[in-house]
């Protein structure tokens, strides 16, 4: 190779991280307002007037737009072209952090959450692929590695920032958006800027906009253990998400909004850092190392008996490993098992029971400590957890291949 081929090579592999680099910002902002709710909830809570059931329904509504992304667009961005697609799921975070800004009824916050699943489902999807086409390299786990991590290193930087603003700064319904919209307006333009991948898009009347998800049935069984663990493990990121800063407030007695925040962005750390640090880790093995999952339920309930914030700090960082390798072992056991020509759809699949894990649980868990008590739902949490994780156990070993 001459020196000016060389040159050439190096520079377009510098141009590529360049590229992935804005892509991975935007898988990272786009989180970040799925998470910016999540120290002012109990504001909200507070100037709406609604009740944790309600909350709870908020918070959930947000995977209808997920769903319609997963099941409806996921296959646009390879016909009209990644950029595009991407700059659409931008557009539509914009709408939604709009409708935040100026909010005035739970029904306002409903369309925008369902507008923030939406924008994540599409833009996400897309930059997951978008950046393996754009590293220079043929191990294409890489990309998977950087959207993931990304993704959750999103959700705690938003949950963070909305915590310190909500605490420290005025109008924390109102500044919290501001700041998210100048974040999306930077980071558009970044991506407007990043090269396009898909060599010939087309037209998106070329695209069937038609639901299509199927499993193939000789590997359905084998499809229980990753399934139900992914469920498992989303479910704990959700209950922190949209319940870790009431129980805070009424368990824990702290009110302080960005440490409400700070703990999310705790869980969402060490969840990021673990995917990287184990990017090694076989996936039946880290798939089987999610059952984790059974002693941090078990201190999170600790930490509200015992109204111990030291307890729920521990519980928190084992959630994150927890979560990390349930998400990503289970994520790469489907890859493994798929047949080739149906990998999307049961990779589909796999993210539709890690949707729904994060968004139905958290329905529970608000109506039982509406009835009875919040220690009492988290107790009823925690045996659905450990349930789900001797499933996991038991399909996993006896369909292990």
């Amino acid at each position: 190779m001459t020196a000016h081929a060389q040159v050439m090579t190096r520079d377009h592999e510098l141009g590529g991280r360049a590229a992935a680099a804005a892509v991975a910002a935007m898988i990272a902002a786009l989180f970040a307002g799925s998470t910016a709710l999540t120290p002012l909830y109990i504001i909200y809570k507070q100037v709406f007037g609604f009740s944790q059931i309600t909350l709870t329904l908020v918070y959930a509504v947000y995977v209808i737009g997920n769903l319609a992304a997963l099941l409806m667009l996921g296959r646009v961005s390879d016909v009209i072209g990644r950029r595009p697609m991407a700059l659409a799921g931008m557009a539509v975070a914009v709408v939604s952090a709009v409708v935040f800004l100026f909010a005035e009824n739970v029904a306002w916050l409903d369309i925008a959450r369902i507008l923030s699943g939406l924008g994540i489902g599409v833009g996400a999807g897309t930059g997951t692929a978008w950046l393996a086409e754009l590293l220079s390299t043929d191990d294409k786990s890489q990309a998977a590695t950087i959207a993931t991590s990304t993704n959750f290193l999103g959700l705690g930087l938003g949950a963070l920032g909305a915590g310190f603003l909500a605490e420290y700064a005025p109008w924390p319904l109102r500044l919290t958006f501001v700041v998210y919209l100048a974040m999306l307006a930077t980071v558009t333009l970044l991506v407007w800027r990043t090269r396009e991948t898909v060599s010939r898009p087309g037209k998106l009347a070329d695209v069937s906009m038609r639901p299509r998800l199927s499993l193939p049935n000789d590997i359905r069984a084998s499809l229980v253990a990753p399934a139900v663990t992914g469920f498992g493990a989303m479910a704990l990121v959700g209950f922190y998400a949209a319940l870790a800063p009431s129980i805070l407030a009424q368990q824990l007695h702290v009110i302080n909004h960005a440490e409400a925040g700070a703990l999310f962005f705790e869980l969402a750390i060490v969840t990021a850092v673990t995917i990287v640090a184990t990017a090694r880790l076989s996936s039946r093995a880290a798939m089987f190392a999610a059952l984790a999952l059974i002693p941090t339920v078990a201190l999170i309930v600790a930490a509200q008996v015992f109204a111990s914030m030291a307890i729920m700090i521990a519980g928190t960082a084992l959630c994150g490993v927890a979560a990390a390798l349930g998400y990503r072992g289970g994520l790469q056991v489907v890859n493994e098992i798929a047949p080739a020509d149906r990998r999307a759809e049961v990779v589909s699949a796999f993210f539709i029971c890690c949707f729904c894990g994060n968004a139905l649980p958290v329905i529970g868990i608000g109506v039982l400590s509406t009835m009875t008590s919040a220690t009492v739902a988290s107790v009823a949490f925690a045996g659905m957890i450990v349930i789900f994780s001797l499933v996991a156990l038991w399909f996993g070993a006896k369909y292990a291949r």
